[in-house]
């Protein structure tokens, strides 16, 4: 009886030590601006845990330091997309989308031409 509660905390600690607090991933956001840099860090950054997360406006990647005991991927990808910008993983509403500015409405093939040049 003694061995199985010994391997018991055993397995229960290192489940609990298993969660990493300085996580780091990347994932592939749409924009096109500066401005849209501002919104998805601040975005990513109001999800509890982030401790820090880096836009690249040329390669759409975000760069993300995360607390894996106090979020998920899940939970800074949905908090991006209610600001209004698509993941690989999942889509801004149309709703979320309208509300970002004109000059950052990345589905627009007009937009993108503009902030190519």
């Amino acid at each position: 009886m003694k061995k199985i509660v010994i391997v018991l905390a055993i397995l229960l600690c290192t489940q609990v030590f298993a969660q990493n607090k300085n996580a780091k991933a990347s994932m592939e956001v749409d924009g096109v601006c500066m401005m849209c840099k501002d919104r998805i860090e601040k975005a990513a950054i109001k999800t509890k845990g982030v401790k820090s997360a880096i836009w690249n406006v040329e390669t759409h990647e975000l760069k993300l330091i995360f607390d894996e005991r106090k979020t998920n991927l899940d939970a800074i990808t949905k908090n991006i997309v209610a600001v209004g910008h698509d993941t690989k993983t999942l889509k801004a509403t149309d709703e979320a989308y309208n509300s970002v500015h004109p000059c950052c409405k990345y589905r627009d093939d007009e937009v993108q031409k503009d902030h190519k040049n």
